[in-house]
C-alpha cells in the first residue's frame, strides 16, 4: 500500500528558533503512534545535534538519514518504500535541498504517493532566498509559516548572523552552520537596523 493518493508536498518555514524541528518531531511521533512508518531526513552538513539526528532545543530528538547535494531523494524514498511501507517523509533543514532535489520530492509525492513534510528557513542572513526554499515555495502544494517573535514582540521573519564577538555580519557565504551563538531572529524593521535590542 502506498502512502496516499492525497499525498502532498508541504513546506513549513520560519526564522531560526521558531520550533521547526520540534514540529517535525511531533509530526513524526503522531504518525508512529498510529502504527505508521516515517522517514526523517536531515542535511549532512549540519552536525549541531550530532551525526544522523534531528534534535529540538526543548530536548526531543530522533534518528535521521542524512542527505547531501548528491543524494537522489526519489531513489532513496523508493529504496525505503521497497523495504517497508512509508507513510510520510519529513525533512529538517530543507533550505539546504537543491532545486533538483525538490523536483525529486514532487515525484515522491506524485509517483510514490508519499506525503513529504519539509521544514526550513526561507531566507539567509542577507535576506536572500535559499535555493531549496525558493524551489519549495514554487513547487509545494501547501506552504505554512511557523511564527516566532523578535525581541520587540513583532513577528520575526529575518535572521541576523553574528561574529564571534556578537556583532552583525554583513557579508559571507550563504551557508554557515551555527545556533544561538551565531544567529538571532528579528522582525524586518530591526533586522534592517541591525538592532538586537541590547
Amino acid at each position: 500500500m502506498k502512502g496516499s493518493i492525497l499525498a502532498k508536498l508541504y513546506f513549513s518555514y520560519a526564522a531560526m528558533n521558531a520550533g521547526k524541528s520540534t514540529v517535525l518531531l511531533q509530526a513524526s511521533h503522531n504518525y508512529r503512534e498510529r502504527g505508521m512508518q516515517t522517514l526523517i531526513l536531515t542535511a549532512a552538513l549540519d552536525h549541531r545535534a550530532g551525526t544522523g539526528k534531528v534534535a529540538s532545543r526543548i530536548g526531543l530528538d530522533a534518528p535521521a538519514v542524512q542527505f547531501d547535494a548528491n543524494t537522489n531523494l526519489l531513489e532513496l524514498a523508493q529504496t525505503q518504500q521497497d523495504q517497508t511501507t512509508l507513510h510520510c517523509i519529513l525533512i529538517d533543514e530543507a533550505q539546504f535541498l537543491s532545486e533538483a532535489q525538490v523536483w525529486q520530492l514532487t515525484q515522491v509525492v506524485d509517483i510514490l504517493e508519499i506525503p513529504v513534510l519539509c521544514y526550513g528557513l526561507r531566507t539567509d542572513f542577507q535576506g536572500k532566498l535559499f535555493p531549496g526554499s525558493a524551489a519549495l515555495l514554487a513547487l509545494s502544494d501547501a506552504i505554512r509559516e511557523i511564527r516566532t517573535i523578535c525581541w520587540c514582540g513583532r513577528k520575526a521573519i529575518m535572521v541576523l548572523r553574528l561574529d564571534a564577538d556578537g556583532h552583525p555580519v554583513e557579508h559571507g557565504a550563504q551557508v554557515e552552520i551555527g545556533g544561538n551563538d551565531r544567529y538571532t531572529s528579528l522582525c524586518r524593521h530591526h533586522w534592517s537596523k541591525r538592532d538586537m535590542g541590547r
